[in-house]
């Protein structure tokens, strides 16, 4: 009996009976085949998977199943993998990448996007194939591409309607409750939605498992699937929703849960952003405080910023510490040009607030940041300050980068070896920073340090080498403590110079070696600095045991050396190395001393004699 007359018998046939007939018919087609059930997510039952399951285990040879569903079939799946009988494509492997998408946007639809218009819808749909081509019926629809960009997001009524309609109704209350309260959570695990649930109805674990099981577009994050967040899209009308649905006072609420869950876990960045979101002024500033190392000094200054800029005055004025972060934050994001205003307000508050040693560390702190201020606007015309900040705020905000510091220490490090054009901007940065070390808590480690190395860099410019030497070492203690490299690099690199500049290339050597070492692969130009240090120093050993005696040049008479060598006068000298012409004579004076010459020709050859300075370039 074939299986159309069994499906048509007026009695009923048990499932196995009509399966068994359907592949008895299947075994007489002779060439390969496939058969595919398209989206098997709305017929799945535990009858129908009984039925599939006994179809896979006797499939003919010449047979392939497909199956195409938003959700995992209850199949075992396991046991196909390890047969090697299944293959699989994901939501992974079914995104759009860049080069997919524009043949799909314009080679297909023809809207003649650009690339970076392409890459952004990418970008913004994540691959979504659906996505995609909603974004391309919208700028269909009215030809910007421009203005779609800027408001293309979950909330874009195609997408709304879709998502709203194909996924978000088709789930059960209690799913629809959970996806819309935890869609406030940038990430989430399973705990972290039991805690913002409060009294589930199934753990959050749980159902971030059916979730991910159904593709209900959450994402998961790591390879264990402990941590998942919510396609970018999906999260947008889920958030929209739940503005929509739930009362102010509750949000709050819920925003409290996250914050103290991720506290309680030890993400504190994490509980600040959700406490600012419940507007909770007070445990945002004691969150921001971190335990004694501010949260903008560890990847939050534009939270901060954003934070502060929502407050109102008299909030910040009723707790000073606050003006004193909003400075020190917009000096890391890079924005010294509106430190000034945010140090000037936090005084004025501090003048009804008892000199305790919080106060203290406070004022100690204001000086610091007036410190970094001085040295950024270290310039040659003593009024150029202000424009001079304004140009190192716009070289940094070239990088997208939130934290600023190595930006801020890149631009500072240059004028350790610049002329003395300017004693008042040097003195005010050696008086701050002393000032900063004065009132500063011992351990207040990043400004302390920050403050020392500020010192010692201002002190070695002015000649102070002894000054500078100490502030370097603590910047170099401080640092070991804090395993900060950069600072301890850094340190040590004008610990060498210092010893360059004295005359004692042995132990300028130490110091530039320690330095590379310490360096490690530092993306920075310091590693290049302190390697170029080493290289001159062991030269400068080299020629010095060849020289029958003569004292080695510092490193200023090195530099003084070379431009002579390239035919540049004193004048020229003075102006390249911003350095007084009185100045440049009195180097000239002690290199021809070292190098026994009486006039530059000999002190040239001389030089070269002893590879002091490399030979011109000959013509071919």
């Amino acid at each position: 009996m074939g299986v159309l007359s069994i499906l048509h018998s007026p009695q009923p046939t048990p499932t196995e009976s009509i399966l068994t007939a359907l592949l008895q018919e299947l075994t007489t087609i002779s060439i390969p085949f496939l058969l595919v059930l398209d989206d098997y997510h709305a017929a799945s039952s535990r009858e129908v998977d009984e039925a599939v399951g006994f179809l896979l285990d006797h499939l003919p040879t010449q047979m392939h199943l497909v199956l195409t569903t938003r959700e995992d079939p209850s199949l075992s799946l396991p046991r196909l993998r390890v047969r090697d009988q299944l293959t699989e494509l994901r939501a992974a492997d079914l995104k759009f990448t860049v080069p997919e998408a524009e043949n799909l946007l314009n080679q297909l639809m023809d809207l003649q996007l650009s690339t970076d218009h392409i890459t952004e819808l990418q970008s913004r749909t994540e691959g979504w194939a659906a996505g995609l081509r909603m974004a391309a019926l919208s700028i269909e629809e009215d030809h910007d591409a421009e203005r779609l960009l800027k408001a293309f997001s979950g909330n874009h009524h195609f997408v709304l309607d879709y998502l709203v309609d194909e996924v978000l109704q088709r789930q059960s209350e209690v799913v629809q409750h959970f996806l819309l309260r935890t869609s406030l959570l940038d990430r989430m695990c399973g705990s972290l939605c039991d805690g913002l649930m409060r009294h589930p109805e199934c753990s959050g674990n749980e159902v971030l498992l059916e979730l991910d099981r159904r593709n209900l577009f959450v994402i998961p994050l790591d390879p264990e699937r402990r941590w998942y967040r919510y396609h970018h899209l999906f999260a947008d009308i889920l958030r929209r929703r739940l503005l929509d649905h739930i009362h102010a006072s509750e949000l709050s609420e819920l925003h409290q849960r996250a914050s103290r869950w991720y506290e309680e876990h030890g993400f504190e960045i994490e509980a600040f952003h959700h406490a600012i979101e419940a507007r909770d002024v007070e445990r945002s500033r004691r969150l921001l405080t971190g335990n004694g190392m501010p949260l903008h000094l560890r990847g939050a200054a534009r939270m901060t910023i954003r934070w502060l800029d929502s407050l109102p005055v008299k909030e910040l004025d009723a707790r000073p510490e606050l003006w004193v972060y909003y400075g020190s934050a917009l000096l890391i994001a890079g924005q010294p040009t509106g430190v000034e205003g945010k140090l000037r307000a936090a005084e004025i508050a501090l003048e009804r607030a008892e000199q305790d040693d919080g106060v203290r560390d406070l004022i100690g702190w204001i000086a610091a940041s007036r410190a970094t201020l001085a040295s950024l606007s270290l310039t040659d015309q003593q009024d150029a300050a202000e424009p001079h900040l304004h140009a190192a705020e716009a070289a940094m905000q070239v990088s997208q980068i939130e934290d600023k510091t190595e930006d801020l220490v890149g631009l500072i490090a240059p004028v350790r070896n610049a002329g003395i054009r300017e004693p008042g901007a040097l003195d005010q940065v050696i008086h701050q920073s002393r000032r900063a070390l004065a009132y500063l808590r011992p351990d207040h480690l990043p400004v302390r340090t920050a403050s020392a190395w500020m010192l010692g860099v201002a002190s070695q410019r002015r000649g102070d080498y002894d000054e500078a030497c100490e502030a370097y070492n603590e910047v170099i203690a401080n640092s070991q403590r804090m395993d900060h490299q950069l600072m301890a690099v850094m340190a040590m690199i004008g610990i060498a110079q210092i010893r360059e500049a004295e005359g004692r290339p042995d132990l300028a050597e130490e110091r530039y070696r320690e330095a590379v070492r310490r360096s490690g692969n530092l993306p920075h130009p310091a590693r290049k600095e302190a390697e170029l240090g080493l290289e001159r120093v062991q030269r400068a050993l080299e020629s010095g045991s060849k020289a029958n005696g003569i004292e080695p040049l510092s490193q200023r008479e090195m530099e003084v050396l070379q431009l002579i060598s390239e035919g540049l006068s004193n004048r020229e000298i003075a102006e390249k190395l911003y350095l007084a012409l009185d100045t440049v004579k009195g180097h000239n004076r002690r290199i021809y001393e070292k190098l026994h010459a009486q006039r530059r020709t000999e002190a040239i050859a001389r030089a070269r004699e002893l590879n002091l300075i490399s030979n011109p370039t000959k013509p071919h």
